[in-house]
């Protein structure tokens, strides 16, 4: 199964989450930064996984760069999940979070996403990721995986 994971990170904790979740997948693995990906690494992938801090309810100016650049006929049919990074406080909630964008995003453009968006959570906006994080990145990432095997 080849996989892309595609992220933004502005403090490195969502980095740490989408190197570990590409460490925690089998096959054939790349990560990249949302920069760095172009729509031609989306040839060919079976499972595409995106994520981004949240920063004022969306997804990094990286990221949404990314999605504005993925082609439907590219993405249509493919296997997606999503993650952000965010802290825990209730007030963040009224704005929205990326992971579910991201989703919608790609969801819209014919993805298959397979489970719902993932946070995962900073102690504050600068970090550090919260205890145990890491650990839950790396078992969302295989549940992920015995979904599309």
């Amino acid at each position: 199964m080849k996989v892309l994971v595609v992220y933004d990170s502005v403090y490195g904790n969502t980095e740490k989450i989408a190197r570990t979740i590409g460490e925690a997948v089998t096959g054939d693995v790349k990560i990249l930064h949302a920069n760095d990906a172009n729509p031609a690494e989306l040839e060919g992938i079976d499972l595409l996984i995106a994520g981004a801090p949240t920063q004022a309810g969306r997804p990094t100016l990286a990221m949404q760069g990314f999605l504005k650049n993925v082609d439907e006929n590219t993405v249509n049919g493919m296997s997606i999940a999503s993650f952000d990074t965010r802290i825990s406080a209730k007030w963040v909630g009224i704005f929205g979070y990326a992971a579910g964008k991201i989703g919608k995003n790609l969801k819209k453009r014919g993805g298959n996403l397979i489970l719902p968006p993932e946070p995962f959570f900073v102690e504050g906006t600068e970090g550090p990721l919260k205890e145990g994080e890491l650990e839950r990145a790396a078992g969302w990432a295989k549940e992920i995986i015995k979904i599309k095997e």
